[in-house]
Formats: C-alpha cells, structure tokens, sequence
C-alpha cells in the first residue's frame, strides 16, 4: 500500500487559511512552553532549584530535568497518538494545549529550593514530565491537521507551517527573556521576572484555544472513520508491520542530526556562551530569537523546496550543512566575539536547522499509512528526541568538562551524528519509491 499522503476526496472542514493558522498557533504556544524551559534552565534554573558549589554541576542538574521532558515525550506521542489514530486529530490537539499551558503557568509560580527545600526540584521534574507528554502528542496532530486538509501538490508547503511555530515559539521565548532581562536587574528577574514569562503561557493558550475550536476534524481522518479502518492499536500495527518498522529506524536516526542541531544552538550555546565565553546574555538571547525568526522565514521555502524537489534531498541539504559547519563555529563561539557569535546562530538556526525542520515534517508523515500516521510520526520525532535532543546538552557540557573546554570535542560529536543521519536520508531512498518525496 502506498504510503503518499493522499489527494483530498472531499473540501476541507474549514478555510485553508483558517487550519493553517490553527496548526501554526498551536505549535507556536506549544514550542514557546516547551523551550521556555530550555532557555530557564541555561540561565536561572541552576541557582534557584539546583543550588551547587560547582556550577557545571548546577548546569549539568538543571540541563538534566530538561531532558527529562524529552525522556516523556514518546510516552505522550504514544497515548496521544493513539486517541489521535482512534479518535480523532482534534480532540487530541486541544487536550495537549491545555495540558502544557497547565504546566508551564505552574512552573512559573513554583518557589525555589531555598523556600521548600527538596520539593522544589521534585515538583519542577514533574511538571516538565507534564510538558514532555503535552508536546509529545501535540506535533504529530499539528502537522496532520495541516497536511490531510493539503491540496495535491502543496503538501510538503502545508507541512512547512506547523514548523514555522517552532521559530515563533522559540524566538518568543527568548525575546521575553531578553526584553525582561533589560527591563529589570540581574537580581529582579532572577527572583521573579523569569516568572512573568511563564504565566504569560495562559494568554497564548486562550489565544491559541480560540483558533482550534473552529476548526473540525481532517476529511483523511473522517473519511477512515466513515469506512471503519481506523487501527484498533496503532502502536501495535507500527511495531508488527515490516515497513513502518524500517521507516521509524531510519526516521529516527535521520532526526539526530535535527534535533542535536537545535538544541546546541537554541539550549546549550546560550549557557555556553553567557557562562564559559562569558558573552552578554541580552546579546546572546537576541541572536537566538534573530536566528529563530529567519527559521521561519526558512521553514516554509523548504517545504516548498520539498514539493518541487522532494524532502528527502531538501532534508538532507540542512544536515550536510550542519555536519560541514559545526566544528568551525564552535571555534567562531569560542573567540568571544559578538559579532561572530550572532553569525554562528543566525546562519546554525535559521538556514541549517531551519532547511531540516521546514522538510521533515512532511517527510516523517509520509513514512507510514494514514491509519497509523499519527502513533508512527509522533514515535519518530519524539523518540529519536530522548538522545537527539535532550540529552544533547548534557553531552556538550560533559565533553567540555572532560576535556578542559576543548570545542574540539562537541564539535567532532556532532559532526559524526550528521554523518549518521545523512546515511540514513539516503538509505530511505533504497527502500521508498520517489514519489513518496513529492508533493
């Protein structure tokens, strides 16, 4: 059975631009909660929840509960994925976005160690457990809602959007921690400015609540559910079937290289380059919000790439890339220059990563059957981001440790996960036939 995302039988439930804006708003609150943490957890985490006598330390304890988010992210991609496979897309996008914006206001009003001593950190966990299971069923139902809503021929441009979200997010996120940062002292947002821009989640999240509930279930998946072949247990189906097995091996692998892409640039570098190079953490934060919003400049001229070309060759462009540049800036990051480290970002985030993430949502989606599409793609993003992606700073933080500050050795790791991604993009075309890579 082809796995090509089919052409539409019947119009979409809403206007185009209305499921496109509901798809982009989700992911852009999701990814704003979600990396709100991340840029938390470089700048004020280690202080208030893990106080340490070694700050690598403090860093490595607070870069540790942010993979714990990832660690719940396959676990929140499986059960939702399942009701999303079962009953429907848009159920499921709307539990996920109360659930995170839930969590993350919480984390904004949880008092630190030095208030509730060991619950602080205890709580802090499982609220990021909570935020991990919210974005891991979020990502697989935005870019369905797009996708199975796409005219023929459009798809990978549709795919593209929910993308987009991630570069708003981000660059939210690091905006309003620049902006809080310059508005007020060192010892004020340490103490409660962070905070602001936590309990700011609930805004987005009416917002975002307000745009989804127009919008009605997918024609792909009501078109399923009128013929009765949705998958009794989708993960199940994704495991047993030989084809979706190779696709969620080689899907994972090829997200390696994504994943570690983002979090060195958006998570560990802004530590690294504030705390180690000790560069002005305004000016950093503005480099990463700068090269989150040419990602989303980026991300849909690569998913129209993607329809043209094909997403396996767009994809696989962002992750030469990568795996060409990454040693040289680290060594730029490491001069402590400010002009070379908003280069370095601007180019890592916005043109790098922004080729990969503009592509590969559609590639991922068109690795299995509709019936199991949502289980099967949300495995492969969120799976492959327990190592891609959250323990991504763990790693550069220890190999620097190890290593005495030797960029040398980050950046030789990362340059060998996009080797091993970029062979898995081309094992992918051994086994799937062209047309699986057009729109």
């Amino acid at each position: 059975m082809s796995t090509v995302l089919p052409a539409r039988a019947e119009a979409p439930p809403a206007s185009p631009r209305t499921v496109l804006l509901a798809s982009l708003v989700g992911t852009t609150v999701e990814w704003y909660d979600f990396f709100l943490y991340a840029t938390a957890a470089s700048l004020v985490f280690p202080k208030l929840f893990f106080p340490a006598q070694d700050e690598v330390a403090g860093t490595l304890l607070a870069f540790g509960t942010f993979a714990v988010g990832f660690v719940a992210r396959p676990i929140g991609g499986l059960l939702f994925g399942h009701i999303g496979d079962r009953l429907g897309r848009k159920q499921t996008l709307v539990a996920t976005m109360v659930l995170m914006g839930g969590a993350t206001a919480l984390i904004g009003l949880l008092p630190p160690v030095s208030a509730i001593g060991l619950a602080a950190p205890v709580l802090l966990v499982l609220l990021r457990v909570l935020q991990g299971l919210a974005v891991g069923g979020e990502w697989g139902g935005a870019v369905l809602l797009a996708t199975e809503n796409a005219p023929p021929g459009r798809i990978g441009r549709y795919g593209s959007v929910p993308q987009i979200g991630l570069g708003l997010g981000l660059a939210l996120g690091t905006g309003a921690f620049a902006l809080l940062g310059e508005a007020m002292s060192r010892e004020a947002f340490e103490t409660y400015g962070w905070r602001i821009a936590f309990v700011l989640s609930l805004v987005l999240v009416a917002v975002g609540l307000v745009v989804r509930l127009r919008v009605l279930e997918t024609p792909e998946f009501r078109r399923l559910a009128s013929t009765g072949e949705l998958a009794q247990v989708p993960a199940v189906e994704v495991f047993r079937t030989r084809r979706h097995r190779r696709g969620l091996g080689l899907g994972m692998l090829a997200r390696w290289a994504e994943g570690a892409s983002f979090n060195t640039w958006a998570v560990f570098a802004i530590s690294y380059a504030t705390a180690t190079v000790k560069l002005n953490r305004v000016d950093v934060l503005l480099a990463v919000t700068a090269g989150a919003l040419l990602m989303a400049v980026v991300a849909p001229i690569a998913g129209w790439l993607g329809d043209r070309y094909g997403r396996r060759p767009v994809f696989g462009t962002g992750v030469a890339l990568f795996g060409i540049s990454v040693l040289p800036s680290f060594y730029a990051l490491r001069t402590g220059s400010t002009a070379l480290m908003v280069i370095v970002l601007v180019v890592q985030l916005g043109v790098c990563y922004g080729l990969m993430t503009g592509a590969e949502a559609t590639l991922f989606a068109e690795l299995f059957d509709a019936r199991v599409r949502y289980t099967g793609m949300s495995l492969v993003f969120q799976g492959s981001g327990v190592w891609a992606s959250g323990l991504t700073p763990v790693i550069l933080t220890a190999l620097l440790a190890a290593t005495g500050g030797a960029v040398w050795a980050a950046g030789t790791y990362l340059t060998a996960v996009a080797l091993v991604s970029l062979l898995a993009v081309l094992a992918m075309g051994r086994w799937l036939p062209p047309a699986h890579h057009r729109g």
